[in-house]
């Protein structure tokens, strides 16, 4: 693992960071090939977007982009982690007048998960824990991670590959690392993301990118027995790709057409993508 911390090697944090003390700050991952970040225009615009979204300075797409490449250079498939946070600050909630951001890249060696979760799809676990509603924050993919870190400890083992969650009013949002996608036909649907959840680069990929394989794609306010009726859904992040969803509760899963064609348009050069 490579750590830099403001541009310069180091693994300490000064305690008194906003991002530990609140957890004021936001973070994205990415998979780099050759120190290059997939998808980079996706999650630039979701950075700008978060940073707006908390009033938070962003740095110079042209600065992340150096740091990014220089923290992977040992690994040419790497996963990094950039985190800002609003700095150093006194104590108390108010935030400081003119934040010093913190910046942290880092990054390691990419383990590619098991060929068969793309081959075979996975089995999914209905989360018992639901998302509060905060729309302030809806889609914003801040520092507050405690909701998806208690629906992950809810199961153990190798069984299942991820939760899905529903908000307080039953409506499904999100996996707990991931975007939801159903397939009916040739539309594509994922969950409105308006008032909580985690708006991925992936996810904002797929708006782009679906409608040049021929499916039509929208958001939609999703029960989970929408899911049961899908005729196909997938999980999708930036370093997964799209898994597809073989079991979910009573349902069985053995067609996986938008997820192979998203997976493959995935890692391929966007030129190659026929419009």
């Amino acid at each position: 693992m490579s750590i830099w911390i403001n541009g310069q090697p180091a693994t300490q944090l000064d305690a008194s960071d906003r991002g530990l003390s609140y957890g004021d700050g936001l973070f994205r991952t990415l998979r780099l090939l050759d120190g290059a970040p997939l998808a980079w225009r996706w999650h630039w615009a979701r950075l700008q977007h978060d940073c707006a979204a908390l009033r938070l300075p962003c740095p110079e797409a042209e600065l992340l982009l150096a740091e990014l490449a220089a923290v992977s250079a040992e690994w040419p498939d790497a996963v990094a982690k950039l985190t800002l946070t609003r700095g150093v600050g006194p104590r108390g909630y108010a935030p400081p007048a003119a934040p010093q951001p913190t910046r942290i890249v880092q990054a390691g060696p990419r383990v590619a998960p098991p060929a068969e979760r793309y081959s075979q799809g996975v089995a999914v676990y209905a989360c018992a824990l639901r998302l509060g509603l905060q729309p302030a924050l809806a889609g914003v993919k801040h520092l507050n991670r405690l909701e998806n870190v208690l629906a992950r400890a809810e199961w153990q083992g190798d069984e299942y590959a991820e939760g899905l969650l529903c908000d307080s009013e039953g409506w499904v949002i999100e996996g707990t690392m991931s975007n939801l996608w159903i397939r009916r036909g040739r539309e594509l649907l994922t969950p409105q993301l308006d008032r909580c959840g985690v708006s991925g680069a992936a996810r904002a990929w797929v708006f782009d990118t679906a409608p040049k394989l021929g499916y039509q794609v929208r958001e939609w306010r999703l029960r989970p027995a929408d899911v049961l009726a899908a005729d196909e859904a997938m999980l999708c992040n930036s370093l997964i790709g799209f898994w597809p969803i073989a079991r979910y509760q009573q349902r069985r899963w053995s067609v996986f057409t938008a997820s192979e064609a998203l997976n493959s348009a995935w890692l391929a050069p966007e030129s190659a993508i026929s419009g």
